[in-house]
């Protein structure tokens, strides 16, 4: 008996704001299909149909209807809102040139952004005399900004982060928290109360003497 084997659509790519990300699987989708190139090149050019060739006048025809195809693709992709402020969208050159000039420029700031917010996340360390507290809402902030523009930001390196740039008087808290806890599975609330325990500990230690 014949094994029938089923043809799966691949799923149009969904435009969600990471430009890059999209592109490439768009891109990647339509060379799939063969489209790209059309994309890439755009519809040939014909001045006057009335003395072009018959050869010429039907690869025209072909091309027309591909693009058609392919606009019909980006139209589901991309969400109404931005469609609606598409001036230009005779083929699907148009469409993708547009998207490239609104988006494209975006996600070059994104990264300038990112990288200026990595820099000021490794950097960051508790000042002399700043609270626990104050300490954590300006880490959580820097973490929130960077999550913002595309970083995937793991509870684990933000715990990880501030347990490391803690001053040298929490040390011995520190090491009793990575002994006595999985730093994988540790949440933000519980490293903050642990924290903030100790500190409370120290200062009547301080009173007593």
């Amino acid at each position: 008996m014949a094994v029938i084997s089923k043809y799966v659509q691949p799923a149009i790519p969904k435009f969600d704001g990471h430009y890059d990300h999209w592109a490439k699987l768009m891109e990647n989708f339509l060379c799939s299909k063969e489209y790209w190139n059309l994309v890439e090149h755009d519809i040939d050019v014909v001045r006057d149909k009335a003395t072009a060739s018959e050869a010429k006048l039907k690869r025209l025809e072909e091309q027309q209807l591909k693009d058609l195809k392919i606009k019909n693709y980006l139209y589901q992709a991309i969400y109404r809102e931005i469609l609606d402020t598409i001036l230009n969208d005779d083929t699907s050159k148009d469409i993708q040139e547009y998207m490239n000039q609104k988006f494209q420029g975006s996600t070059r700031v994104k990264r300038a952004q990112l990288h200026a917010l990595r820099k000021e996340f490794e950097t960051l360390q508790i000042r002399e005399g700043e609270s626990v507290k104050s300490y954590f809402g300006c880490t959580l902030k820097i973490a929130k900004s960077m999550k913002a523009v595309g970083e995937r930001m793991e509870e684990s390196v933000i715990t990880t982060k501030i347990l490391w740039s803690m001053t040298t008087k929490f040390n011995y808290v520190v090491c009793s928290i990575e002994e006595s806890n999985n730093m994988n599975t540790m949440i933000i609330d519980e490293l903050q109360s642990s924290l903030l325990v100790h500190k409370q500990r120290m200062a009547c230690s301080v009173e007593e003497e």
